[in-house]
Parts: C-alpha cells; structure tokens; sequence
C-alpha cells in the first residue's frame, strides 16, 4: 500500500531533489569537456615547440641562389657543391652585383682565371643563417680547391636590426595583434551588426599596420623600409590574419581560434623565413612559407627595406589574397545560414 505524503513533505522532497540534483551533475561533467581543452592546450604546445625547436635542429642548405662569374667556375662550383646551391652564371662581377641587389640571388661569386683569388659579395640582408650558410660553402670551396676568398657584405643589415630580426618581430606582433582583434570580435557577434563588424575589424587594422610601421621604423630605426609602403604591407597582414581568424572562429566554433594559433602564429611564423632562410627549411616548411600571411609579410618588408621593393610584388598579392577571400566567406556565412534554413524546413 503506497503512502501519501502530506504536501509539506513532498516540498521538501522537491527542494532536496533539486538541489542535489546541480551538485551530481557538477561533480560528474561529461568527458568531453574535460578532453577538448586538454587536446587542443597539449596539440598547440607540441606544435610550436616542434616548430621553432625542431626548424632550428639541423638547417640544411638547398638550392641556394648565387650568381658565378664565367662559365667554367660556375661548372666547377656545381660540380662541387650539388643540389646545395642554385648557380647563376653571369658574364662578370657587375651582372652578379646587379641581380643580388634585385634579390634574384642570395650571392654572387667572382674571379679572375689568372688570379688564385675569389671575391664573394653577400647580401646580408637575407639572413644570418643564410649569409653563413653561403660563407660555408664558397669557404669549403675555395679551401679544397687553394684559393682565396675574400668576403663583403653589400647589402648589410640597418645599424638597430643588427641580427636581422626587426621584420621578424614586427610581423610577429602585427599577426598576434589581429589575432586577438578577431578573438574579440567574435564574442561581439551578438552585440554588434556584421557590417559594424567589418568596420571594426577594417579599420583596427589599418591602425596596426601604422602603429608597428612607425614603431619599428622612424622611432626605433630598426626597419628602413619607405613608411608608406611598410605601413601598406603591415595592415595587409594585419588584415589576412584578423579575418582568418575571423573565419575560422565563424564557421568551426571554438576550435577556430585553436587552428588559427596553429595556423598564423605557430606554422606562420616559424617558417617565415626570418630566423631559419627559406632555403635551409626542411622541403615541408619550405613549401609553405611563402604561402602564408606571416613569411609572405616578412619578405615583403625585408624587400622593401634592402632590395627597392624588387620582389614585393608577390608576397603582397599573397597578403591581399587572404585578407579579401577570408572577409568575403565571412560575409557570406549569414546567407549560406538563412539558405540552409530554408532547405530544413
């Protein structure tokens, strides 16, 4: 025979139940939530540190550009060297000199046949590690075959970016900074209009890329690049970087931003370029470098500021290409919404 509870007791009941009932569920979340921070925190340490380590471990020269004088010594250098460098044949030292001030090449080497001297004019501005990379090579060289070389920077770094790491910290900063513009952009979604948004995120880009030009160059010095040009490129990949984070955010949910970390600020900038050259980066690495916002920014301010812009024109398009095409999907995310809507129902 069931007994009734008098309503005082069932109250009560009511009260105890609902009140154990947050307690049970707090102490006992689902899995999930426990596992996806911890993935992506343990993906996103793994990756930069893997990155930026492992790029370092063990750079190899490949296929590094540089200009020889006279048919038979560039013979002699590819003989010598194989696939670690790219030999341009020039007619002379002039030619040579030309096409490393167009940044066609890292190097030109040059000598006369009836002189035991080897004269290698190296661009700098190109990197350490590729400067030194080419010095070890012409060096071995030259050694096994009893020559001498005499060595010169032509195209030397500015007296304030002495390791030739401004334009690495500087794209770093710019592509950090629209990062986390479109990190809080994305929690505006419900507060500001999507065209407010574009606004935003338009003209807080325009204000970085002035802010980091005139930083890094009339202040610190550290730049040389026109500041017109530098403040262009700069709010370019401000841009690229806000929108694809953007677009990430928009059409993947939380797990956007984690992918953006990866994508800009861990795979972006560890091949950029500027610490480990292009040309010693493994064929991966390699492969991508030029491709993203954060190594095609650094060649464009290294281009600007050492080689007249020579070679500017393609990272600069890269640079637009990912700043319209990812505003553009994000523009279109509503209505490829409100169309899947209609298909639902």
């Amino acid at each position: 025979m069931a007994t009734r509870l008098g309503p005082a007791a069932e109250a009560d009941l009511t009260t105890a139940t609902a009140a154990t009932a947050p307690a049970t569920s707090a102490t006992a979340p689902p899995v999930r939530l426990w596992l996806q921070p911890t993935v992506i925190a343990l993906v996103v340490v793994a990756a930069f540190v893997g990155c930026y380590v492992g790029l370092q471990r063990n750079p190899q020269p490949h296929r590094v550009p540089v200009a020889v004088t006279g048919h038979k010594l560039s013979g002699e250098i590819r003989q010598a060297l194989g696939d670690s460098v790219d030999v341009h044949p020039v007619v002379d030292a002039a030619t040579g000199r030309d096409e490393l001030e167009r940044r066609d090449v890292v190097a030109a080497l040059g000598g006369r046949a009836d002189s035991d001297r080897l004269r290698l004019e190296v661009g700098g501005a190109n990197g350490q590690s590729t400067t030194t990379a080419v010095k070890s090579l012409i060096g071995a060289y030259a050694h096994g075959s009893g020559q001498r070389l005499t060595t010169v920077d032509v195209v030397p770094f500015a007296r304030f970016d002495s390791r030739g790491l401004a334009g690495f910290y500087m794209a770093f900063g710019v592509t950090l900074a629209g990062f986390v513009l479109a990190q809080n952009a994305l929690g505006l979604a419900h507060h500001l209009h999507l065209r407010h948004r574009f606004w935003l995120l338009s003209g807080v880009s325009v204000a970085i890329g002035i802010v980091a030009t005139v930083i890094a160059g009339p202040i610190l010095g550290a730049v040389p690049a026109p500041v017109m040009p530098l403040a262009f490129t700069l709010t370019l990949l401000a841009a690229a970087a806000t929108f694809t984070t953007k677009l990430l955010g928009t059409y993947l949910g939380p797990v956007g931003v984690p992918v953006a970390t990866l994508l800009l600020l861990t795979v972006g900038n560890s091949t950029s370029g500027a610490t480990i050259g292009p040309d010693l980066l493994p064929s991966a690495a390699r492969a991508v470098s030029a491709l993203l916002p954060p190594g095609a920014a650094v060649r464009a301010v290294t281009d600007l500021s050492y080689f007249h812009g020579a070679q500017a024109v393609q990272p600069l398009t890269t640079l637009a290409l990912w700043a319209v095409i990812a505003a553009v999907l994000v523009g279109l995310r509503p209505r490829l919404r409100r169309r899947r809507t209609r298909v639902t129902t």
